[in-house]
């Protein structure tokens, strides 16, 4: 298997993972009957730590897989971007979002939703508009 395809199977399970976590597990995990807001916020601590580390993963895995293929087409940049937004998310955003859910959990804040936890979800929709347009790039040969 070449890198490129390497790297296309790469992005494309990672944005599996991130449209089943970010986009569909997290919003409807509130809506579950007697899931309290610290709850839920304990459970997706755990759940996107666990998502954060298999983005890790695949994050090399993709990059290992461009540079295997010795070439960086256009798509290179888009997937690079995706890696850059993941590294963005977990160094900046999600440090400041610990430390205000560590006050939610503990009962010191309500919960109200800050301008960072929009911050989150605005990345992560940049990572798979990054995820698909690098992949499919790639899979093209561009």
């Amino acid at each position: 298997m070449s890198g490129e395809l390497v790297a296309a199977a790469a992005g494309l399970v990672w944005l599996g993972m991130v449209l089943g976590i970010s986009f569909l597990e997290a919003p409807l995990k509130f809506r579950a009957p007697g899931i309290t807001v610290p709850l839920g916020l304990g459970i997706g601590r755990i759940v996107f730590g666990a998502l954060n580390i298999a983005e890790s993963v695949l994050a090399v895995v993709l990059v290992a897989g461009l540079v295997v293929a010795g070439s960086w087409p256009a798509a290179s940049i888009w997937l690079l971007a995706a890696v850059l937004l993941l590294i963005a998310q977990v160094a900046l955003v999600r440090p400041i979002l610990r430390r205000r859910s560590d006050r939610v959990i503990a009962g010191e804040s309500t919960g109200d939703r800050s301008n960072m936890h929009w911050l989150y979800p605005a990345l992560e929709t940049l990572k798979v508009v990054a995820l698909v347009v690098g992949a499919l790039l790639l899979l093209a040969g561009a």
